[in-house]
């Protein structure tokens, strides 16, 4: 098993993409990469600890690899936005890749690169790569709340056409009891 972990806006968007991709065993969300020790939502919310709302993804690598979770990763949110995603304001909203190897760090630098090089954005990509610091889970109510609460306004209408467009890009790796075929 490996780990990967991104901020890409709302956490609760980014969940429930990664957890619904084949070799994906666990998403975790939480906060990354402030000051503050053990931090809450709602002192995340008022942008002034330094973390980013994040994911944490278990993933078997012979399933799914790094490369391919980046690449669902930059096509699921918007890079080029500087501390925002939709409707979701602040740092606590910036795009960011969390890195623990070298390999990782690597890895996400060539994929910026490949898909700056082939103008998939018609923005530069500012996604900040950041070293793995200290994680601090959400609290509980933030887990799984995509799956819990899809009845939910923000639900229908944020998160729901988020993963409409990713299970159009990408059907072939969706976990196929998710797919309904």
């Amino acid at each position: 098993m490996q780990t990967a972990i991104f901020g890409g806006g709302c956490f609760w968007c980014t969940e429930a993409v990664f957890q619904s991709l084949q070799g994906v065993e666990k998403v975790i969300s939480g906060y990354m990469g402030g000051e503050q020790k053990h931090p809450t939502y709602m002192e995340i919310s008022n942008g002034d600890t330094g973390h980013a709302e994040v994911i944490q993804i278990d993933f078997d690598e012979s399933k799914i690899s790094f490369s391919e979770l980046l690449l669902v990763f930059f096509k699921t949110h918007n890079p080029t936005l500087l501390n925002r995603q939709d409707t979701d304001r602040g740092t606590q909203y910036r795009s960011v890749v969390f890195y623990s190897t070298k390999e990782q760090k690597q890895q996400t630098e060539k994929i910026i690169d490949d898909l700056t090089r082939d103008n998939i954005f018609d923005r530069p990509i500012i996604t900040e790569i950041s070293p793995v610091s200290e994680f601090y889970d959400a609290e509980d109510y933030h887990q799984g709340y995509f799956n819990k609460n899809h009845d939910k306004p923000y639900c229908n209408f944020v998160i729901q056409p988020k993963l409409d467009k990713f299970v159009q890009e990408f059907k072939t790796k969706i976990k196929p009891e998710l797919l309904g075929d």
